[in-house]
């Protein structure tokens, strides 16, 4: 019987060969985001010294539109952005993490953006 491959498998995929040819630095961190139904997460990687350097998401008390919609993704995008440039990060590499750069990962990116962050 063939199986039916999952959503989140395919993802998952996707996100592999990603990450092969993309890893944060010290000069340019790696900005991942996680998109679940209900939150979204954001997160600034050293993948040489494997540490996190800041991180946001949607689960956190403070972000006023809370839950998995694109206003929150937005408010985390300039959350991140902000937590960044108090670490002295101004430049990352953005990892979509095998989601479609669409819609609320679209949103979390371009809201980065525009308070600051380049990529």
């Amino acid at each position: 019987m063939i199986r039916k491959t999952s959503k989140n498998e395919i993802r998952e995929r996707i996100h592999l060969r990603i990450r092969k040819k993309l890893s944060g630095t010290t000069e340019r961190p790696r900005l991942a985001v996680f998109r679940s139904v209900a939150h979204i997460y954001a997160q600034v990687i050293d993948d040489s010294r494997g540490v996190t350097l800041a991180s946001a998401s949607s689960t956190e008390k403070g972000v006023v539109p809370t839950g998995g919609n694109v206003l929150a993704a937005t408010e985390i995008g300039r959350n991140i952005a902000e937590r960044a440039k108090e670490q002295g990060i101004a430049r990352v590499v953005f990892d979509r993490g095998g989601y479609l750069y669409h819609g609320r990962v679209k949103a979390l990116a371009e809201a980065a953006r525009e308070a600051g962050l380049e990529f």
